[in-house]
């Protein structure tokens, strides 16, 4: 293994967790699920010494725009959100097959959202994520895996923790050819039962794509696709129906390494299309680093 591959391999998985309205009723999500990943996201290694990362992400959102339910952009109240993530992630192989690769991580989240319309504003830390991810290399050049991670539900109320189980479980794939490289996942978030709305959140399946072109050793940019689709259900608690909802994403950013064990990527992202969901319009940035 090459001394800087820990840092190609960067991270696993992040989600952001955003936060509804104060003081009323939520909107629609906005940011696709596990849209935070960045290129080489799932470039891993395999048959490696055990070594750690730490990632930071950081997300702002401006969140005066939703898509209707006949898939038309609408102004809504005035909201911005910040979301960072923070998170450790323990590599390793098993000594019993060092051809396998595993990873557990540790997620973070700190949540600020403000609504200028309606001049409140709350922060705090979100519900924690922790889970186990699992891959091997097909070819040289290619990455297979799978990931599943549950969301503890013992974040602050005020930014929209402490309510509902979650898990999040997608496949994960990697290839490189050449300078053009392409990292992507696809998956579900299953999710427990609502205290709030006394009713189970409908099931939410996600995909996110990463096409980059190393420029050099330094500098890849890259193309961003995501989509996500979510079920839809019932409040119990008030009888309202939460319809199906979907956005799909496109984003451009670019990615710079350094030092051989450490990335910034910087991402911005815009709904193109959607139905009863939050339109994304967000600026990305991430921070690894590798040890």
């Amino acid at each position: 293994m090459q001394e800087e591959k820990p840092c190609r391999a960067g991270s696993l998985l992040a989600v952001v967790v955003l936060a509804g309205s104060l003081g009323g009723t939520a909107p629609a999500q906005a940011q696709v699920t596990l849209d935070v990943i960045g290129p080489h996201e799932y470039d891993l290694p395999v048959d490696f010494k055990p070594f750690n990362v730490f990632v930071q992400y950081a997300t702002f959102q401006d969140g005066d725009r939703l898509w209707d339910r006949d898939g038309d952009r609408r102004h809504t109240s005035s909201t911005r959100t910040i979301v960072g993530l923070s998170k450790y992630v323990r590599f390793w192989t098993p000594e019993s097959n060092p051809k396998i690769g595993l990873a557990y991580e540790i997620i973070v989240p700190e949540v600020g959202v403000r609504n200028s319309d309606a001049r409140t504003s709350a922060s705090g830390i979100g519900d924690p994520i922790t889970g186990l991810a699992l891959w091997y290399k097909p070819t040289p050049n290619s990455t297979l895996g799978f990931q599943s991670f549950m969301q503890v539900p013992v974040g602050d109320g005020d930014i929209g923790g402490g309510d509902v189980w979650k898990n999040l479980s997608s496949l994960f794939w990697d290839v490189q050819f050449g300078k053009l490289t392409y990292t992507a996942d696809a998956g579900f978030v299953f999710s427990g039962e609502s205290t709030a709305a006394d009713a189970s959140p409908g099931t939410l399946f996600h995909t996110n794509h990463r096409l980059g072109y190393q420029l050099n050793d330094a500098i890849e940019p890259f193309i961003a696709l995501d989509y996500e689709r979510q079920q839809g259900w019932k409040n119990r608690a008030t009888g309202l129906k939460v319809p199906e909802g979907h956005e799909t994403t496109a984003g451009i950013g670019v990615m710079f390494k350094c030092y051989g064990n450490q990335s910034i990527t910087v991402r911005y992202s815009r709904g193109i299309d959607g139905e009863s969901h939050g339109a994304t319009d967000s600026l990305n940035l991430k921070y690894a680093y590798v040890w």
